[in-house]
């Protein structure tokens, strides 16, 4: 349990700016996308044994709420692998480049480049969620 607290304390008590805030974010959406992975494996298994249960699980991820949890699945998709890509760009062809500066810009970069994929996604759904859910914009 020591090393749990420990790993943790690491994690939110180093305050290294954009390098450090970038390594946060990119374990936070892999978590998210690995939450949803989960949950897709599960629901999509519900076909074969209980397919009365998909169809109401269907009417559940039909809700507004899980219309929002999408659009940051969206953007832990998008961070995530932008950034990987980063990483490994990094690694294996510019190792030279891990410096302070490079790391900072190349992490703002990675964001702003998520950011310029998610945000039309994100709007697309979003309507999408007004549209079906609350009957705006003629739905």
């Amino acid at each position: 349990m020591s090393s749990i607290k420990t790993t943790l304390t690491g994690y939110v008590g180093y305050r290294g700016r954009e390098g450090h805030w970038a390594f946060l974010l990119h374990r936070i959406t892999g978590l998210g996308v690995v939450l949803f992975l989960a949950i897709h494996i599960v629901d999509t298994s519900f076909v074969y044994f209980a397919p009365h249960l998909y169809e109401e699980i269907l009417n559940v991820y039909r809700s507004t709420l899980f219309g929002l949890g999408e659009i940051a699945l969206v953007f832990c998709l998008f961070f995530h692998g932008v950034n990987g890509l980063r990483i490994a760009y990094l690694d294996m062809f510019a190792p030279k480049d891990w410096t302070i500066d490079k790391t900072r810009r190349s992490a703002m970069i990675a964001l702003i480049v998520a950011l310029v994929m998610w945000i039309p996604s994100a709007g697309y759904m979003a309507y999408n969620i007004l549209y079906h859910n609350f009957g705006l914009f003629g739905g």
